[in-house]
C-alpha cells in the first residue's frame, strides 16, 4: 500500500476488517504512562469527551483522531494511525541515520530494541539508554 496514493489506501484501509486490541493496549499503556482518565486525555488531546471510550469499545477512529491523540502523547502519529489499521503518512516519517554510517556497536543495540513487539516497551528501552548515554557526554 505504500506506493499507492493516500486516497486509495485509505479506501483500501476501510474495506479490512479492523482489529482494535492492538490499539486499545497501546492507549491503556499512554493513559497509564501519562497518568490520565480517557476523559482527560480526550479533552487535553481536542476531542470529545467521549473519544477515547469508543475507540476501547472497538470502534475506529479516524485518522484526525490519531494525529491528535499522538501529538497529546508526544508520539510520531503513524504509530497510532498503523495500530488503527491507517495507512502511515509521508509527512510523519522520520528519517534516521543510515545504517551503513553508524559504528557496528550502535547498529547491533539498535537491532536488539527493534526486536522488542511492544511499542511502549521499545519506546522505554531506547529512551533508557539515551539516558545513560547523555550521562555519558555529562561527565
Amino acid at each position: 500500500m505504500d506506493d499507492l496514493p493516500i486516497a486509495k489506501a485509505v479506501r483500501r484501509t476501510r474495506a479490512i476488517k479492523y482489529d482494535p486490541a492492538p490499539l486499545k493496549e497501546r492507549i491503556d499503556e499512554l493513559l497509564k504512562q501519562h497518568k490520565e482518565s480517557f476523559r482527560e486525555a480526550a479533552l487535553s488531546s481536542g476531542l470529545d469527551h467521549q473519544a477515547i471510550r469508543r475507540i476501547r469499545a472497538g470502534y475506529r477512529p479516524n485518522m484526525p483522531v490519531c494525529i491528535l491523540l499522538a501529538d497529546h502523547w508526544g508520539i510520531n502519529p503513524n504509530e497510532l494511525l498503523l495500530l488503527a489499521g491507517w495507512p502511515a503518512l509521508k509527512a510523519f516519517d522520520i528519517h534516521t541515520e543510515s545504517a551503513a554510517h553508524l559504528p557496528p556497536e550502535a547498529v547491533d543495540v539498535a537491532k536488539e530494541i527493534a526486536r522488542i513487539p511492544n511499542p511502549g516497551t521499545r519506546k522505554t528501552v531506547a529512551e533508557a539508554i539515551l539516558v545513560l548515554v547523555r550521562k555519558y557526554f555529562e561527565e
